[in-house]
């Protein structure tokens, strides 16, 4: 369809040598005749971002092979055990990956180079209207394995096409739009940003690993209008801009929209865009993997509203993930599955048909087409969505849930702490002890007692850390995710056993 509508549109890469929706479209379907002649059952990716992300996207589809982007970030053992369990496949790699996979049983790999070479120059196109059947596997995606043996989420064609259908229009962006991707391939949102950027017709230009000053510079030399991060990205993003700002730089004048998710926002970091960035429009985006992205929006104008107003309800609202998408419904359930009222907290449900909810080779998490996201949250009247945490970050002290979110929130909004992170440790009284760590903002100086005082003022002194220590940085993984179980080990071992 974008072919057809806008094939001289630019979809990858720079505006003077990027590749056109046309030669995209015919690279992706010289890929996919090649594809469907070898061996195996999927195509994989293990690789940066590069103009092979969609180009093996696509042409998996077309091939009517799933695409397995897997994290090349994982030590090697565990990189193997993801491509073996791929198997069997034809596998793309980026350098130096082959050397550390060697030989696995059911696996072809493939040099990137060599399969951009076959999309130029490979011979046959496979015809672009391929019959393909929308229920089945689309993505393969692996989920980050903080916590047990990573699982594979299953997005079929239907729930990709049904949430890009309900949430962009054919050919809407403007012929200057262009969207910087630095998120990795592996992650739901490095699709997404595919699918979405290329039915819109905005361009994609990919950053292959982020660094604050050369995402600054990608996107100010390639006059970026659109951009996705993470919570600790746009906190160093933020910091550069500042640093640049302060010594006569320009900031970033062709930004119009920036998109966040992955993990809390501190009110802080936001609060601090808004200003940094007064002509911005920033929308928190809320999803899984399993929901194929996104699912509940708070837009530029919800954003702007409460960052301008002086009812805390409504200020409040920047730290909700805004409403659910018209396509999606959303409820809160509490442990036996009933349903809860506005203002009371249990697990967020989702249902629509881009809700997947569903895991290779093991049951999933759907009843009567509702997925249970294991994110625990509330519901305000105003049909605003509050996430809290996971719900296995619950922190039971002497028989009492506590939220970790509802702590870190408040040492987040001290102005010496620019992170927090809060978890549960053993406690042979309580059964878990609260302890937290928290980064300090550039210069600044506390102490535990002062931090310890300051959440025992805003909340029950049983929600007050027992023990804060002040570390250099938090341990996250590569889409900024909080490593929990990381950290629990780390403060266990630092403050010990009562």
């Amino acid at each position: 369809m974008a072919a057809d509508t806008m094939a001289d549109r630019i979809a990858v890469g720079s505006q003077a040598d990027g590749l056109s929706v046309a030669e995209l479209s015919s690279r992706a379907r010289r890929v996919g005749a090649w594809l469907a002649e070898q061996p195996g059952e999927r195509v994989g990716l293990v690789d940066v971002n590069s103009e092979a992300v969609p180009i093996v996207l696509l042409g998996a589809a077309l091939a009517g092979r799933p695409f397995v982007p897997i994290n090349y970030r994982l030590a090697d053992d565990q990189l193997r055990a993801i491509v073996a369990r791929s198997a069997p496949a034809t596998v793309v790699v980026g350098e130096g990956v082959a050397e550390r996979l060697g030989s696995i049983e059911g696996i072809e790999l493939v040099g990137r180079d060599e399969l951009l070479a076959r999309s130029i120059d490979g011979g046959a196109e496979l015809d672009a209207a391929v019959d393909g059947d929308p229920d089945s596997i689309a993505i393969l995606l692996f989920t980050s394995g903080t916590t047990g043996e990573p699982k594979a989420a299953v997005l079929r064609h239907v729930n990709l096409a049904s949430y890009v259908l309900t949430t962009v229009e054919l050919a809407s962006a403007e012929p200057d739009e262009a969207a910087l991707v630095s998120v990795p391939p592996y992650h739901i949102a490095g699709i997404s940003a595919v699918l979405s950027s290329l039915y819109a017709g905005r361009r994609l230009v990919y950053l292959d690993a982020f660094e604050p000053a050369d995402w600054v510079d990608r996107a100010r030399v390639e006059a970026i209008t659109h951009a996705m991060v993470v919570p600790t990205m746009l906190n160093r993003i933020l910091d550069e801009l500042e640093h640049e700002i302060d010594g006569g730089g320009s900031g970033l004048p062709a930004l119009r929209m920036l998109s966040y998710g992955g993990g809390p926002m501190p009110a802080a970091v936001i609060e601090r865009a808004l200003r940094l960035l007064p002509g911005v429009g920033f929308v928190n985006a809320y999803g899984l993997t399993e929901t194929s992205s996104t699912v509940a929006l708070l837009g530029p104008d919800d954003h702007r509203e409460a960052f301008a107003s002086d009812d805390p309800v409504v200020r409040g609202r920047l730290g909700s993930v805004g409403r659910p998408l018209p396509s999606v419904e959303v409820t809160i359930r509490d442990a036996d599955g009933a349903e809860q009222p506005a203002g009371v907290a249990g697990e967020v449900w989702v249902r629509g048909e881009q809700v997947s909810g569903e895991y290779l080779g093991r049951e999933g998490g759907v009843d009567d087409g509702w997925f249970r996201t294991r994110d625990a949250g509330h519901l305000d009247e105003a049909g605003f969505l509050y996430v809290h945490g996971r719900l296995d970050d619950v922190i039971v002290r002497g028989g009492e849930n506590l939220s970790p979110g509802e702590i870190e929130a408040v040492l987040a909004g001290h102005p010496a702490v620019a992170a927090a992170a809060v978890v549960g440790i053993p406690d042979t009284e309580w059964g878990e002890r609260v302890v937290a760590a928290v980064v300090l903002a550039e210069g600044a100086a506390v102490d535990e007692g002062e931090l310890r005082a300051f959440v025992r003022e805003r909340l029950r002194s049983a929600r007050t850390p027992e023990r804060i220590a002040i570390r250099p940085e938090l341990p996250f993984n590569e889409t900024g995710k909080l490593l929990r179980r990381t950290l629990r080990e780390q403060l266990a071992e630092a403050f010990g056993p009562t």
